[in-house]
């Protein structure tokens, strides 16, 4: 029988602490690229304003939020959105208006996950999440996002409501122009992405965590086998 001493299982552990961290930077790229694609497969919503298309790229990064805690995933929404910057048609605002919005949505849907770590658990998380999207957007959009747009490009506030009008005719007003197309497209966009990600987490969370068995040498007891998403 051999006695490891203090400072070879202070060596392990921090050779494990160092692989974990590689596992998680590699994963965070990955599904930052991933991200960064999809940000690029816009779609026009029928109702909605011209300048809101819904895109696919939160799903990784909700992913990532699953995968890695919510955290990693509010850093996989910020990396996306620096790496657009270069290619930004609103100076900058619309990233700012993702970032924000989308890290309400993963970061809620994480740290539910945390606690509740089962199918039913991801369900809720989603849920709590999209709801934190659409609610916490409102005031977001109301006093960053519009007023942006108005001192920073000299889009007015009165340009985008009369351009959102032409296709949905609710819209009247700042306020409706809130709760007629910024909350419906942000409710839209989360249960589209929770849909997707619902589906798919499965298969993915597999790979991640033999990844993790592989570079940590045990299981993550932290995450059950029965249940899991």
């Amino acid at each position: 029988m051999s006695i490891s001493s203090p400072s070879t299982v202070g060596i392990a552990d921090a050779k494990s602490r160092r692989k974990a961290m590689i596992r998680r930077i590699t994963v965070t790229a990955i599904l930052t690229a991933m991200a960064f694609v999809l940000m690029y497969l816009e779609v026009p919503l029928p109702f909605m304003p011209p300048f809101l298309k819904f895109d696919f790229s939160e799903v990784p990064v909700l992913v990532g939020a699953f995968a890695l805690g919510p955290v990693w995933g509010i850093v996989i929404e910020l990396l996306k959105n620096l790496i657009h910057l270069p290619f930004t048609s609103t100076m900058g605002i619309g990233e700012l208006s993702n970032f924000i919005t989308g890290s309400l949505f993963v970061g809620f849907s994480g740290l539910v996950y945390l606690k509740l770590h089962t199918r039913k658990g991801a369900a809720l998380a989603m849920a709590v999440g999209t709801l934190a999207l659409a609610v916490i957007a409102v005031p977001v959009n109301a006093f960053i996002t519009l007023p942006l747009y108005g001192s920073v490009m000299g889009f007015s506030t009165d340009a985008i409501i009369g351009m959102s009008a032409a296709v949905n005719p609710l819209i009247k007003s700042k306020w409706t122009l809130l709760c007629f197309a910024f909350v419906p497209f942000n409710l839209f966009k989360g249960i589209v992405v929770s849909a997707i990600t619902f589906f798919i987490y499965k298969p993915v969370s597999k790979l991640i965590h033999q990844t993790r068995e592989i570079t940590r040498g045990e299981k993550d007891a932290a995450e059950p086998e029965t249940e899991q998403v």
